[in-house]
């Protein structure tokens, strides 16, 4: 979803494309030595997908948002978790290590049969998904379908519904036809100051927590093909959510909603409000005061919804 505008450095010339490549080339390099995978690897149809798995009891598999990856759960969630479920947590596609799986950017569709192929070939056959922002529309999507592969979805500040704004500029110039031009020159003017201006805007009106932004690796999302990857699906995310409403009646598994009311980046009104009553029997946990980022301001409460779906779905 919307990231505030990540960056803003849009004055783009002949000069600061030139360099910007060549820049780009050692940034990208550099963001690869400085954020290593932290999890294994397996493939699925002959595409690689990277996760990180620690714990044992009920499977719980975790998605991360939009300009992210899977470090946003190893952050504190995947320890924290672990200690009463078998918590898988993988990179989206064209996002982290996952490689890209459509040149035309990866539908929520297709990234959630990957993901719950994969979570089956774990021998996760029917995990609780758990999805956060745009990685809340990709759970929804699991659960609509490939319901005979989830037990339960629990929804953090999920984007669920149609909204009347256009794509953003940004998403517009880092996956249209100047994204050769832009995206190198993005990546190598992407300053620290600019990168921490954005994770606070996604934490707002809570601190960014303490290491945080030094874990994250925000850069390995400014490399030119994830800025282009995120961008393509964010742009195509509204239509592909529009596909999949009618069928929101349909869900038969017990469904968790947690969405802050101060949250501006997905609005709660806008999505998570119509889409609990959409639903059959979703329980909308309302966090007052509470921004975008629920899954780390508002982590007992998300605690707590794991444990409540576990418990309605007879995992636990």
């Amino acid at each position: 979803m919307k990231r505030r505008a990540l960056l803003s450095l849009l004055f783009l010339g002949v000069a600061a494309c030139t360099a910007g490549n060549r820049a780009s080339d050692s940034s990208g390099a550099a963001a690869l030595e400085a954020y290593p995978p932290e999890g294994r690897f397996l493939e699925v149809s002959g595409q690689r997908v990277h996760y990180v798995e620690k714990g044992s009891g009920p499977p719980l598999v975790l998605i991360h948002g939009a300009s992210g990856n899977l470090r946003d759960w190893t952050y504190r969630a995947v320890d924290q978790l672990s200690r009463r479920y078998r918590v898988i947590a993988f990179d989206r596609p064209g996002m982290g290590y996952t490689p890209r799986i459509d040149s035309n950017g990866a539908s929520i569709q297709q990234q959630a049969a990957l993901l719950s192929a994969a979570s089956r070939q774990l021998g996760a056959e029917r995990p609780i998904v758990l999805g956060h922002s745009y990685g809340g529309a990709v759970a929804l999507a699991w659960g609509v379908e490939h319901p005979e592969r989830a037990s339960g979805l629990v929804l953090v500040s999920a984007a669920s519904q149609t909204w009347d704004t256009g794509v953003p500029f940004f998403y517009r110039l880092t996956s249209g036809p100047l994204a050769g031009i832009a995206n190198p020159a993005i990546s190598a003017l992407a300053g620290e100051d600019r990168v921490l201006d954005a994770i606070a805007g996604v934490f707002a009106p809570q601190p960014v927590p303490p290491g945080y932004a030094e874990h994250i690796g925000a850069q390995l999302s400014l490399r030119p093909a994830s800025l282009r990857e995120n961008a393509l699906q964010r742009a195509s995310l509204k239509s592909e959510i529009a596909r999949m409403l009618p069928r929101y009646g349909q869900l038969d598994l017990p469904v968790e909603i947690l969405h802050g009311d101060a949250d501006t980046t997905v609005g709660l009104q806008i999505h998570s409000v119509p889409t609990s009553r959409q639903i059959p029997g979703a329980n909308l946990v309302v966090l007052p005061g509470i921004g975008h980022a629920a899954q780390h301001a508002a982590a007992p409460q998300m605690y707590a919804a794991i444990d409540r779906v576990a418990a309605r779905a007879g995992l636990r």
